[in-house]
């Protein structure tokens, strides 16, 4: 059974935009998966229907069994899938950074004396343990981003949602975020969903939902989803640099493989080219 799974859920805002028409998706346990979409085509608003801040109008969420169909199952729900968004000033609700992080297990009734595990192995998760007695005001956007997530962590969440988390930060910010992110991932099983608009973060994910004016219209691999081109660009979606790179070179004689995603196949295939000359 999938860790969460949406099956026929549609929502709509105020009884009149429907902002989510009959999606259905599965996300298995330890997966890292990305969903795309133009401005508007209704990415936001599966992040809060993945942990119930948006109740869906039709159809289930189910989230490691439990369905928000009562008070109960929606707290479980909750505790289970954390979501971090676009800006992290708006989720900073503490002066120090350690009351900030412990702000979540305190709202669960933790005792205090696991407060304070969850509060290091949160920080030092997200690289930031020396920052412990600082302000958050004091911090890059980068680094305040990584104490959002170090919040959501100390929850110890079984689902990580990134709703747009890397939006506002500079080209370092998003390599620190995603270093972070990436490193949950694989080292401690964290489930990741990553909603996003930078092509070059979903080349990382195992699966790709794009999603066009409320429904799933595509589905794949990296690879697959990146292969259909007309399709992408016809939903207001574009191909990773490196891909937009090889196809220009392609264009003018450089003979490269097909489905070049990275910088890194990029640099190889170019590279192992000149060796041939």
């Amino acid at each position: 059974m999938a860790l969460l799974s949406m099956e026929n859920v549609s929502f709509s805002y105020d009884q009149k935009i429907e902002a989510v028409k009959n999606v259905s998706l599965s996300v298995e346990e330890g997966e890292y998966v990305a969903i795309i979409g133009h401005n508007g085509s209704g990415k936001s608003t599966l992040a809060k229907l993945f942990n119930g801040l948006c109740r869906p109008d039709e159809g289930t969420v189910t989230v490691d069994g439990f369905s928000g169909e009562n008070k109960k199952s929606l707290f479980e729900m909750r505790k289970r899938v954390g979501v971090v968004f676009q800006n992290p000033d708006n989720q900073l609700v503490a002066s120090i950074v350690e009351d900030d992080v412990a702000f979540g297990p305190e709202n669960l009734g933790i005792k205090r004396e696991e407060i304070g595990e969850r509060i290091d192995f949160a920080l030092s998760s997200v690289g930031m343990l020396e920052f412990k007695k600082s302000s958050p005001t004091r911090l890059s956007g980068g680094q305040k981003q990584r104490i959002a997530i170090a919040g959501v962590l100390a929850v110890k969440p079984k689902v990580l949602v990134l709703d747009e988390s890397t939006a506002m930060l500079d080209p370092k910010g998003r390599k620190e975020v995603l270093s972070v992110v990436e490193k949950l991932n694989s080292e401690q099983n964290v489930t990741v969903i990553n909603i996003t608009h930078y092509m070059d973060e979903v080349v990382r994910a195992d699966k790709v939902y794009v999603i066009n004016d409320g429904e799933i219209v595509l589905s794949g691999t990296p690879k697959e989803i990146f292969a259909k081109k007309e399709q992408l660009n016809a939903f207001g979606l574009e191909l990773p640099l490196a891909s937009i790179v090889a196809q220009k070179l392609k264009e003018a004689g450089v003979k490269l493989s097909d489905g070049i995603l990275t910088e890194q196949e990029l640099a190889e295939e170019l590279c192992a080219l000149k060796h041939k000359i």
